[in-house]
Order: C-alpha cells, then sequence, then structure tokens
C-alpha cells in the first residue's frame, strides 16, 4: 500500500510546529486563509516557516494575488512569477498556483511562466480546477506544463461530496501527477477519500484561538483561528489505516 500523505494548511510558524508534532508531512503556508481562500504569505513568515519545517520539501507557499477568480491580467501573471521566485529563492520546495482563461481552460503561458520561475521546486495547481465542470479534462494540460499534484475538492464544497471527481481525477493522471484531496476536509471522511485512489489528503484543521480582544474599527472579525493538535493527530491517524472494505487497488500511485 503506497504512503497516502497529508498536508495541513497553515499560517504561519507556530500552526506549522503544531502540525509537525502531531504527524503531518508537510504544510501550505499562505496567508488571510480563513478570510479569503488564501494569499501570498510575506517573506519573514516563509523563513519563519521554513526554520520550523527543516526541510524544505516539507513547505508548500500559496502564490495568490488577489481573493477572486482566477483569471489573471499580464501583469498579475508577472507578479506571481516574481513571488514564485522569491518563494523558491528562500528555499520553498514547492509553490502553489492557479490560472485560468476566460473560457475555463488552463492559462498554459501562465503555468509555463511559473513552472519556469519555480525552477526546481514542485509546481501545484490549487482549486481553480474546481471551478470548471469537469476538472478531469484539465489533467492533460497539467501534465504537459509541469504540474507536479493537484489540490482539489472534486468540484464540491466538501471533498467527500466530489469522490466521484476525485476517483476520475486520479484515474485520468494515472500517476503523472498527485492527487490530493481538499476542501471541508472532516478526519471522519478521510477513509472514504483515501479509496478515491488519492495521493494525499489536505485539512486546515483550524479551530477559534479563544482571542478574545477587540479588533477595533477597521481591523476586521473579532479573533482568529488556530491549527488544533488534535484534529491534525486524529487525521494522521486515520490515514495510517486500511481503506475501506471493498476498495481495493486506489489507494494512487
Amino acid at each position: 500500500m503506497t504512503r497516502i500523505a497529508l498536508e495541513i494548511a497553515v499560517d504561519g510558524p507556530a500552526g506549522a510546529r503544531t502540525a509537525f508534532e502531531g504527524g503531518a508531512d508537510r504544510v501550505e503556508l499562505c496567508q488571510a486563509l480563513a478570510a479569503t481562500g488564501g494569499l501570498t504569505p510575506s517573506g519573514a513568515t516563509v523563513d519563519a516557516v521554513l526554520a520550523v519545517a527543516g526541510d524544505p520539501e516539507r513547505v508548500a507557499g500559496l502564490v495568490r494575488p488577489r481573493c477572486g477568480g482566477f483569471v489573471y491580467s499580464a501583469e498579475e501573471i508577472d507578479l506571481v512569477a516574481d513571488d514564485v521566485a522569491d518563494l523558491v529563492r528562500r528555499g520553498a520546495g514547492a509553490v502553489v498556483v492557479g490560472a485560468l482563461t476566460a473560457d475555463g481552460a488552463v492559462d498554459r503561458r501562465a503555468l509555463e511562466r511559473w513552472r519556469s520561475a519555480a525552477g526546481d521546486a514542485d509546481l501545484v495547481f490549487h482549486r481553480a480546477i474546481d471551478t470548471v465542470p469537469e476538472p478531469a479534462t484539465l489533467v492533460e494540460d497539467l501534465v504537459e506544463s509541469g504540474v507536479r499534484r493537484v489540490l482539489s475538492s472534486g468540484g464540491a464544497a466538501r471533498s467527500i461530496d466530489g469522490a466521484d471527481v476525485l476517483r476520475d481525477l486520479a484515474a485520468a493522471a494515472a500517476g503523472r501527477l498527485q492527487i490530493m484531496a481538499g476542501g471541508g476536509v472532516r478526519v471522519e471522511d478521510i477513509p472514504a477519500l483515501m479509496a478515491c485512489g488519492i495521493d494525499a489528503v489536505h485539512l486546515s484543521a483550524r479551530t477559534p484561538s479563544g482571542d478574545t480582544t477587540p479588533s477595533g474599527p477597521g481591523g476586521g472579525d473579532p479573533g482568529f483561528d488556530v491549527t488544533d493538535a488534535e484534529i491534525v493527530r486524529r487525521a494522521a491517524a486515520a490515514l495510517r489505516l486500511p481503506p475501506l472494505a471493498g476498495e481495493p487497488g486506489l489507494l494512487g500511485s
């Protein structure tokens, strides 16, 4: 049985430390996760998380210049390329990006630019893929653009509800890139997701911090989330269990 990796989305060194102590294989680093779905982290945050990780292969940095959709202007593509190069220069082992054309195809021009900027680091395509009607149809373009793995919920709000699409993605990828299930993942979903042929599971494992300090006018919503050590430990334990009965041979490549 091929081992399925556990990736935890974090926004700083404290979350990364909790994730690794709980059994995570790697983290996806971003900022403003709760508010926007994640944006490019600062250089100082990248450096701090890499120091915690101790191994660049354990850190994937999200590069997303703004919230909203994934159709980018030439100026935005240039900005992402510069941020990709900066993350790799700092030591990140992977960069997480995504770009589509207005008609829902892979923006290969953008991906090829970012693939070049990433050098030897892995290129990961994020959940932009979940905005298209048939995600599996993008696999060939992603493979040809040098993408190493794809994060997808199977087009659903929760990955477990997109299990059939995740299974189709894994079949279309056929070992040429890794399929990582992510989006609304709960620990109890993991055995069924494992049976879809995926290579990794991604979750945020967040819980409210309990901070009650007022943010004041202009400071945004009060409180913030932190990485929950118990959720991480339970997710890591779930990945060590065998797949569901009746789903043999579908544990990825």
